[in-house]
């Protein structure tokens, strides 16, 4: 984290904290300098680190299937063509397994959320001090700021705000499609009316907005947990290496084994949040009578 030695606790946090830029308590702008200065800026504050990692990312993601359909031919694909085109044909497969209605939008949306959850969570395998020492020296070099107050949360999905902003969007076209599809009227009747007779419509929609609110709620905490979890073992193996000559090559083969163990875990919640979207939205679109 910087040139001086830290305890265990503070290296934690480091790790653990954004790049938070807000309005500070007396009123100016700036970067926070500490867990408790980024609490107290408020709704009116950006974590710039998970912003700026999920518009790269999906910028290399749009570069990545561009690049691999200008390279498409009616002739036997090449190694980049065949990859985009086997994740192509693995989402659609499951959107035709899981979603009957009709929608020209809900392919594009899974392969989007797949790819591009998938390359966030497999930011988690990088090494844990690379990408912050990088934006410490830049921090410390270029803008002359104070390593111990630079910070940067390279992973986005361990950040609760990035995973709740991907489950709302999900909320809101579940919200919308249903209403379109159904009407107001039977959009409204399914959470009044269901899954009790018409006279406990009080109980009913107690029922069905807890279970409609649980989505993405569940949605959000799941990725977010998962990955953080598997943030904070890195972490915590990452401590060992520089605790003596027996822990240090344990801490290592430990590192490598679940850096491959991850690589299924990174992949399984990308997945999941996919599939998941896409049976909400069938859900959606199908019609109760």
């Amino acid at each position: 984290m910087a040139s001086e030695t830290v305890s265990s606790s503070g290296y934690i946090k480091h790790h653990l904290q954004n790049l938070t830029f807000g309005q500070h308590t007396d009123g100016s702008w700036g970067f926070a300098h500490s867990a408790q200065e980024a609490a107290n800026m408020g709704f009116w504050s950006i974590n710039v680190d998970t912003i700026g990692m999920s518009v790269l990312l999906g910028v290399l993601m749009m570069w990545f299937f561009r690049r691999a359909a200008k390279k498409a031919t009616s002739g036997v694909p090449s190694g980049l063509v065949n990859f985009a085109e086997w994740i192509v044909e693995f989402v659609d497969d499951n959107v035709r397994s899981s979603f009957s209605g009709r929608n020209p939008l809900v392919a594009p949306l899974a392969l989007t959320i797949f790819v591009w959850v998938f390359l966030m969570n497999l930011i988690d395998d990088v090494m844990v001090d690379l990408i912050p020492q990088i934006a410490v020296f830049v921090g410390e070099n270029v803008f002359g700021a104070d390593p111990h107050h630079v910070f940067f949360k390279a992973v986005p999905t361990t950040d609760p705000n990035a995973t709740s902003a991907m489950a709302l969007v999900v909320f809101a076209l579940m919200v919308f499609y249903g209403i379109k599809v159904k009407g107001l009227g039977g959009f409204l009747g399914e959470l009044a009316f269901q899954p009790f007779p018409k006279w406990l419509f009080p109980i009913n929609l107690v029922l069905e907005l807890v279970s409609l609110i649980s989505k993405p709620v569940s949605l959000s905490l799941r990725l977010f947990g998962n990955i953080y979890a598997g943030e904070m073992i890195f972490i915590l193996l990452a401590i060992m290496f520089g605790a003596g000559w027996i822990l240090g090559p344990l801490s290592g083969l430990l590192q490598i084994g679940w850096a491959i163990f991850h690589i299924l875990i990174i992949a399984l919640q990308a997945y999941v949040f996919m599939m998941l979207t896409i049976v909400y939205l069938d859900m959606a679109h199908q019609k109760h009578h």
